[in-house]
């Protein structure tokens, strides 16, 4: 071998033999590692991330690191703790470890995608992680109910349990509106109080209840009552719904409302009566049945009706007829308007009364008797 050959053969074998060298040395001095089993993370916006990281002391001398976090956008925070305090460097004994927090404050309004950022201590070791957005932020709010549609009678409250959710990232106060129909009542509850506005702070949620009465008269059937949350700069909708399956309610009355009569034993009377449906139901097969005094009669015209609409009265005439063994005085005679799901009476005093023709006959009969006596007393009282 030439002296040529032998110098860069010994060249080479010592230029390859420094570099594990130099390397290992490196390692040796630096001896820090970050470690969080979590490096890449999905998450929606407005969501925050606590990360667990340790700081692991490899080497033979304790390290004071001086940590940061870079490469995340502007508009997100983040905040590095140990215990219960703001750190910016932590100091690790040899061959020991510490653990430091790391949260990260995803903003509201912040595209879908991947964001890299690290994690550094110092120029002793790095950290990479991800965050992956899942969705397209929003800047708005957010009106919802599970419960949007109830039903029952008119006599009914509904209450609507709603939440609205202020995802902006500034403080709000909401003013609560609601679009009902006339004679409707609706009256919002923040926190279990009346309320027309609510202030809700920033991605943060309000329980809102809503108790809605409708008109004592509506008519059965479905209503929309739209309701709103509104600020200057965002708003929100939500749409409820009222089904009104309608109150049955009958009354049985007279035109007048007088429940007394007159009349003459043995004869007939006719009284003028009302069944109205007072309710918000349609009434149908209304039947009509009386309750009366032993050998009386009485009958209805009509003896049956087929509906009642809400609000709406049909007149009927009742025709009693007083037995011809009735006494003078007065009688209860009750009648009574029903249908399968509700039920009126009236009870009417008839007061009964003897025939003109029987008190004539009395006073001929009295006048007969005294021209009888009169009479005699002409003829045979001078002898």
């Amino acid at each position: 071998m030439t002296m040529r050959t032998y110098s860069l053969t010994l060249f080479f074998a010592l230029f390859l033999g420094w570099l594990p060298i130099k390397s290992f040395s490196q390692d040796s001095i630096r001896g820090v590692a970050l470690y969080t089993p979590y490096t890449e993370i999905a998450v929606p916006p407005g969501e925050s991330i606590d990360y667990s990281i340790d700081l692991i002391n490899h080497s033979q001398t304790t390290k004071n690191a001086r940590l940061s976090v870079s490469g995340l956008p502007g508009s997100w925070k983040h905040e590095m703790k140990a215990g219960n305090w703001t750190i910016n460097r932590l100091s690790v004994l040899p061959g020991e470890k510490k653990t430091f927090s790391l949260k990260v404050e995803v903003p509201l309004k912040v595209n879908k995608g991947r964001y890299h950022f690290t994690v550094s201590a110092g120029g002793l070791g790095s950290l990479p992680l991800a965050i992956v957005v899942s969705e397209q932020g929003t800047y708005q709010t957010e009106f919802t109910t599970n419960q949007p549609n109830m039903e029952g009678n008119s006599k009914s409250t509904f209450t609507f349990n709603a939440a609205l959710k202020n995802s902006t990232a500034e403080k709000q106060l909401y003013a609560l509106l609601a679009n009902a129909p006339r004679g409707w009542n609706a009256v919002f509850k923040a926190d279990y109080k009346q309320a027309t506005s609510a202030q809700v702070e920033p991605n943060a949620t309000a329980n809102i209840s809503v108790d809605i009465t409708p008109p004592v008269n509506v008519a059965a059937g479905s209503y929309k009552i739209p309701v709103r949350a509104t600020t200057g700069s965002t708003s929100a909708d939500l749409e409820l719904e009222v089904v009104i399956t309608g109150s049955y309610q009958m009354e049985l009355t007279t035109p007048t409302g007088l429940l007394s009569a007159d009349i003459t034993v043995g004869s007939t009377k006719k009284i003028d009566l009302e069944v109205k449906n007072a309710g918000s139901a349609e009434l149908k097969d209304v039947q009509l049945t009386s309750t009366k005094p032993v050998d009386w009669e009485v009958t209805f015209e009509p003896a049956k009706i087929d509906r009642v609409k809400a609000g709406e009265s049909v007149p009927v005439v009742a025709t009693v007829k007083a037995s011809k063994k009735a006494l003078p005085g007065d009688y209860v005679v009750k009648m009574e308007s029903k249908t399968p799901e509700v039920a009126s009476a009236a009870e009417f005093r008839v007061a009964v009364k003897t025939s003109m023709l029987w008190g004539w006959l009395g006073v001929a009969l009295i006048l007969g008797v005294l021209g009888g006596i009169y009479y005699l007393f002409r003829k045979y009282g001078r002898r």
